[in-house]
């Protein structure tokens, strides 16, 4: 049996869906013959008093009462699906954990992506940190990785997290703002904590705002071990890379998806997922071997340090897929429970500080949220036989036969596992030194790499964090909480620090006494995460039509699209019959589009093609909608393309004279708008290389898709001068 099958089949056994022909019971089985009208006193003139004797509509309310369970404090809002881990390297060399060493396996695992500060109701596309969290179900129970997409921390110490979630949640007099940093809490908060400087720089970064879950990295985290069958031991660290890349919104972008559609992300995974376009994850580690871990400037065993690619390279071993969709929310993704302390034989704890205080924490939370035996819930039970001597509590589910329920007991009834049968054996860690509330030396320097994630962004990155900083900070109203922070960002680099202070009305902050060391580091920009070969598969394009439309540039787009797995999507002035210029409205049935203007915004799409039609681009560029739907795509980087007399419209829209077009039968990509005045057969055949300096119209128009966006556009000033 696979290993997606195998969670699926235990599943199944908990799951029921509705019929036709099945009929509506109480909670204790007795059908039902009206759920629509409490049992009271009336007769056919008036309606008298309900009676208490109703058993059934006494459950339905009460059941209804109790429908909520305490939302999480931290990652309330979120989204999963199931999947697989496939190994294609062992790890044997640093790791005797058959999930990691036996390349014969398929696990099946489930994945929740969520948003940390945010409540439950929530939007999606806030700047936020992204919860990335993985529960594999191994053949020796589960093993949790409770990851982010971001691979550092705010604090070194767990002891400080309920600090620092007070400090991010909406302040307590007003409880303002949801789901936001931009406040004087979290940025006076960032300022008294050092240690959260480098973890601050991320989160001003695209990082924090991606454009799809199937698009960002997941990280571990936490500093873990692995020990191999000679008993030796490594410290690991965990990665997953997409392999559609790392993209992310802009914040333009980000804020309107926010309000036009805040489950943005939850569809996209889902709707990926239901055309089959699987996401995917490659899955790496970092380690290194215990005896080396002091000849790092840094402590290996501080979560707000990377240990940087230069010096300790990725493996990567496996990979990660997600291919089921969850049947039902609240029993999947809102009932699943992570741990930190969950893990097998062959992986193992640090004395990661913060990762020390997790393994409390998580597990204290469930019995919180869902009760002491959360472990019996359907999708938190393991797939591997699960027996001790744990008894009762509230929900109990499992029945434990026999006499016995203690060990050592007199029949000898189920004993510990012995190390060969594969009972979990803790590692002789030699411990010495002396009781006291404190780290090591090296815990105390929080600026290096701050600098070292600066200087390693692009100029757009560095642009586009320059300008949530000056976002963020624009919200704070308190001039210490600014102020300070200006100083802060000075001492990772003086032109940053000057830059905003100039933006938010800051004082000048003062040159640092310690200066930027210049250094920089391969994999802590997301534009080094492009694929190497050009894919748009899964990417939303939103076609402009309208009646008398050119059919067969729509007809060649709608192929190239649908043969690269990227997902057409038809808008119109109407969600009614749209006919194309060569069509009888008497005898056709026209196309339907799939959205009106004013349903699907521009927002939501990757790309816009307008394929001419005189008629079709007469009644276009006289809509003001259809106009401001080129120029925000424009103004969000997004690749825009045009063919015939679709042409015009761009040139209405954009109105630039660096933008060049199309004037002929020659295609023209320029900034990332692709045009063609005069299609034919041949400048319209199918896709045949993707490739940067293509000629043809569809293999310009793939490449610049795949590129995500034309950064250049922002770069050369382009995009202030068009209003969107």
């Amino acid at each position: 049996m696979k290993a997606a099958q195998i969670k699926a089949q235990q599943l199944d056994a908990n799951t029921a869906e509705p019929t036709q022909s099945s009929r509506i019971t109480s909670d204790f089985g007795t059908k039902q013959s009206n759920t629509d009208d409490w049992l009271r006193v009336a007769n056919g003139d008036k309606t008298g008093p309900m009676l208490l004797e109703d058993a059934f509509g006494r459950e339905k309310i009460h059941r209804f009462d109790h429908e909520r369970i305490p939302e999480r404090v931290v990652h309330a809002r979120g989204a999963g699906a199931f999947g697989t881990f496939r190994l294609f390297e062992s790890a044997e060399d640093v790791t005797h954990a058959g999930v990691l060493t036996d390349t014969s396996r398929e696990t099946p695992l489930f994945v929740r992506f969520s948003t940390v500060l945010g409540s439950r109701g929530s939007a999606d596309t806030v700047r936020d940190v992204r919860g990335f969290a993985v529960k594999m179900y191994t053949d020796e129970g589960n093993w949790d990785i409770v990851g982010n997409n971001i691979p550092v921390f705010f604090i070194q110490d767990a002891m400080k997290f309920p600090d620092l979630i007070h400090a991010g949640k909406p302040e307590p007099d007003g409880e303002i703002p949801q789901a936001q940093s931009a406040h004087n809490n979290f940025w006076d908060f960032m300022f008294m904590h050092s240690e959260a400087t480098h973890m601050f720089m991320w989160t001003m970064s695209d990082r924090a705002i991606p454009r799809s879950y199937r698009m960002m990295q997941g990280f571990g985290v936490n500093t873990y071990t692995l020990i191999n069958a000679e008993g030796k031991r490594n410290f690991v660290k965990f990665h997953y890379t997409p392999d559609l890349g790392v993209h992310s919104l802009v914040w333009d972008e980000a804020l309107k998806i926010g309000g036009q559609d805040p489950d943005f992300h939850r569809k996209d995974l889902m709707e990926a997922i239901e055309s089959g376009v699987y996401p995917k994850w490659k899955f790496g580690i970092q380690t290194i071997p215990e005896g080396e871990e002091d000849k790092f400037e840094f402590d290996i065993l501080d979560a707000t340090k990377v240990w940087p690619e230069d010096l300790v390279p990725i493996r990567y071993i496996g990979e990660l897929e997600l291919n089921r969709n969850v049947d039902e929310y609240f029993t999947e993704t809102e009932q699943v429970a992570f741990c930190t302390s969950h893990i097998v034989p062959g992986i193992g704890f640090s004395d990661d500080p913060l990762l020390q205080g997790r393994n409390f924490s998580y597990f204290d939370t469930q019995l919180s949220r869902l009760g002491i035996n959360w472990e019996e819930l359907p999708i938190n039970k393991p797939v591997c036989p699960m027996m001790n001597f744990n008894r009762d509590g509230a929900m109990r589910h499992r029945i434990s036969k026999g006499k016995f329920n203690y060990w050592p007991n007199r029949g000898e009834v189920q004993p510990p596992a012995a190390a060969s049968e594969g009972g979990y054996q803790d590692y002789p860690q030699k411990v010495g030194g002396v009781k006291m509330r404190g780290k090591s030396e090296k815990f105390k320097e929080h600026i290096s790499q701050a600098q070292l994630f600066y200087n390693s962004l692009t100029p757009i990155e560095k642009k586009h964090l320059q300008s949530a900083l000056a976002f963020e900070l624009d919200h704070c109203d308190d001039p210490i909480v600014y102020t300070r922070v200006t100083k802060r960002l000075a001492e990772i680099h003086p032109e940053l620090g000057e830059t905003i202070a100039v933006m938010v009305g800051g004082e000048a902050p003062p040159q640092p006494e310690k200066k930027n060391h210049g250094k920089k580091a391969s994999g802590l920009s997301q534009l080094e995460y492009v694929p190497k070969n050009p894919i748009i598969e899964s990417r939303k394009v939103a076609i402009l039509i309208a009646d008398g439309y050119d059919a067969t540039a729509f007809a060649a787009m709608m192929g190239a699209l649908k043969g690269a797995k990227a997902i057409p999507v038809v808008i119109g002035p109407r969600r009614s019959a749209i006919f194309s210029a060569d069509e009888d409205r008497n005898t056709s049935k026209g196309i339907v589009p799939d959205h009106h203007f004013e349903g699907q915004r521009s927002t939501l799409f990757d790309a816009l093609f307008i394929p001419g039609g005189e008629n079709s681009i007469k009644q276009l560029t006289s809509k003001g909608r259809a106009i401001q739907y080129v120029r925000e795509a424009f103004g969000h980087l997004k690749t825009v393309a045009a063919t015939g007399e679709g042409v015009r419209m761009l040139e209405k829209a954009i109105q630039l004279d660096q933008v060049k077009l199309s004037t002929g039968a020659d295609s023209v990509s320029s900034y990332g708008v692709v045009s063609l005045q005069k299609p034919n057969a041949e400048n319209l055949r199918e896709v045949v290389q993707a490739v940067k300096n293509a000629k043809n119209f569809l293999d310009q128009f793939v490449y610049a898709v795949s590129q995500h966006r034309c950064w250049d556009r922002e770069l050369d000033g382009l995009t202030d001068l068009v209003a969107y």
